[in-house]
C-alpha cells in the first residue's frame, strides 16, 4: 500500500518535470523576474506581454502595455498593440478612453488612422450581451491509500470498547462534473448569478461511498466604491449509494474590498440548514439534520504578477437534532501560496482545522468529549493543454492538473486518529458563451 502512494510521489514528480522541460525546449520563456529587473526594455517586455497573451493570461499582458504605455507615450504601435488586446477581452470603455486620446495625435499615419477607425467601427457594431453564459466541465481520477480512514493504531472505539479496526483500503475514485453559469449586469455596478452543477463520484471497490450531487445558485454581484459584495442562496442535493439522501439550503454574503494595488481583505458568513432524507430503509436519518453558522476572514495579498499569497481564518458552529455527540465547534486557518510561472500553475497550500465537540457520543465512548486536530497539505500543478499540443487546444481553454495531499488527523478518540494520502488527476475544460 504505501509503496504504491511512494511510486504515485514518483509519478508527480517524473510529470512535473517532463511539462516543465517540454515548456521550455522551444523558445525561452521570459519571467516577470526578468522584467522587473529590466522594466524600461521595451523589446524584452513587448515578448513578456505577448507570451502572456497567448497563455491567456490577459491581466498580466494589459498590465505590462499599460507601463510601457506611460513609459514610451509617444510609441503609437504600444498603444495600439494595447486596444487589440482590450478589444480581444471586451472591455470598451478603456479602449474608448484610449481611442479618444490617439484621436487628439498629429503624428498618425494613414495606416494608423485606418486601424484606429476599424477598432472603433467594431466597437461601435458591438451589441451589448444580456446573459454571459458559461460552460464548465471536469473528469478526474483519485488514488487513495487510506480510503476508509483506518486509525493508525488499527483499532477503534466502539460503545466503550476498543475492538479491531477494519484493514485500510487503497481505492481509486473517478469523478466527473459539469457545471453551467449565466450571469446578467443590472444598473451600473452590479450583476445577477445563476448556476447549476452536477457531480459523479464513483470508487472502484468501496462501492459504498458512491455518490451523485446537485447544486444550484443564485447570486448577486455588487460594487460599492472599493467593497464588493455578493449575497447568495444555495441549493444542493445528495443521492448516496447506501447512506441516506441529504439536502440542504444555505445562504450568506461573501465580500471583499481593495485596499491598494496588491492586497485584498475577503469576509463572509453562511447559514446552512441540512436535513438527510428519512425513510423506511432508514429510520433514524433525520438525527442527523443540523444548522450551522459560519463566518471568514482572509487576505490575499499579490506580490507582482508572479506569486500571490493567501491567509484565511474561519468558524462554524454546528447543532444537530439528535444527542449523538455531533455538536461541534470548528476552529479553521489556511495558508496558500501561487507561483504563475510562463509554463503553469503551481499552488501550494496548508490547512488546520481544530475541532471541539459539545458533548459525548455514548454509541462511542461516553467517557470522552471528542476533540480533532487535522492538517491538510497540498501541492498541485495546472498546464495548459494548448501549451504542449497547439493543434489540440488552439484557445488553451483545456487545462491538465496534477495534484498531490496529504491529510494528518489527530484526536483523543482512536476511531479519528489517522493518516491518508491521495493523488489526483485531472482535465477540465471552460468556454463561455456571450
Amino acid at each position: 500500500m504505501f509503496l504504491s502512494i511512494r511510486k504515485f510521489k514518483y509519478l508527480f514528480v517524473t510529470i512535473f518535470i517532463l511539462i516543465t522541460t517540454s515548456s521550455f525546449s522551444s523558445e525561452k520563456n521570459i519571467t516577470y523576474m526578468e522584467v522587473l529587473q529590466n522594466p524600461n526594455d521595451l523589446d524584452l517586455n513587448l515578448k513578456y506581454a505577448q507570451q502572456q497573451g497567448e497563455l491567456g493570461n490577459f491581466k498580466q499582458t494589459i498590465s505590462t502595455l499599460e507601463r510601457l504605455n506611460m513609459i514610451y507615450p509617444d510609441n503609437v504601435e504600444i498603444k495600439l498593440y494595447l486596444l487589440s488586446v482590450l478589444v480581444q477581452i471586451d472591455s470598451p470603455e478603456k479602449a474608448k478612453t484610449i481611442i479618444e486620446e490617439m484621436k487628439l495625435r498629429r503624428d498618425l499615419s494613414t495606416e494608423d488612422l485606418e486601424t484606429l477607425k476599424e477598432i472603433e467601427l467594431e466597437l461601435a457594431d458591438r451589441e451589448p450581451s444580456l446573459w454571459t453564459v458559461a460552460l464548465d466541465m471536469g473528469l478526474s481520477n483519485i488514488w487513495t491509500n487510506n480510503v476508509n480512514s483506518v486509525s493508525n493504531s488499527g483499532l477503534k472505539m466502539s460503545s466503550d470498547s476498543r475492538v479491531a479496526f477494519a484493514d485500510a483500503k487503497f481505492d481509486r475514485t473517478g469523478s466527473g462534473t459539469l457545471g453551467i453559469s449565466a450571469s446578467r449586469p443590472f444598473g451600473e455596478q452590479s450583476s445577477l448569478l445563476l448556476s447549476a452543477t452536477h457531480t459523479s463520484s464513483d470508487q472502484y471497490d468501496e462501492r459504498d461511498d458512491d455518490l451523485q450531487s446537485y447544486g444550484f445558485t443564485l447570486g448577486i454581484d455588487t460594487a460599492l466604491g472599493n467593497q464588493f459584495l455578493s449575497p447568495y442562496l444555495i441549493f444542493s442535493k445528495t443521492d448516496n449509494a447506501t447512506d441516506a439522501d441529504s439536502y440542504s439550503f444555505m445562504y450568506g454574503l461573501g465580500g471583499y474590498f481593495l485596499v491598494g494595488e496588491r492586497n485584498t481583505i475577503t469576509y463572509g458568513y453562511s447559514y446552512t440548514d441540512s436535513k438527510a432524507d428519512h425513510n423506511n430503509s432508514d429510520l433514524t436519518a433525520n438525527d442527523d439534520n443540523a444548522i450551522s453558522h459560519g463566518i471568514t476572514l482572509g487576505h490575499d495579498f499579490s506580490l507582482n504578477n508572479l506569486i500571490s499569497t493567501s491567509i484565511g481564518l474561519g468558524f462554524s458552529d454546528s447543532e444537530v437534532v439528535a444527542d449523538a455527540g455531533n455538536d461541534a465547534e470548528t476552529y479553521d486557518f489556511s495558508l496558500g501560496v501561487n507561483f504563475a510561472f510562463p509554463w503553469a500553475l503551481v499552488s501550494l497550500s496548508s490547512s488546520h482545522s481544530f475541532n471541539d465537540y459539545k458533548r459525548e457520543d455514548t454509541s462511542i465512548d461516553s467517557n470522552t468529549i471528542r476533540s480533532d486536530y487535522s492538517n491538510t497539505s497540498s501541492i498541485s500543478l495546472t498546464k495548459a493543454i494548448g501549451d504542449l499540443f497547439p493543434t489540440l487546444d488552439p484557445n488553451r481553454s483545456l487545462f491538465f492538473n496534477i495534484s498531490f495531499e496529504e491529510v494528518v488527523s489527530q484526536s483523543n478518540i482512536l476511531n479519528y486518529d489517522y493518516d491518508t494520502d491521495s493523488l489526483t488527476v485531472g482535465l477540465s475544460k471552460s468556454k463561455s458563451f456571450n
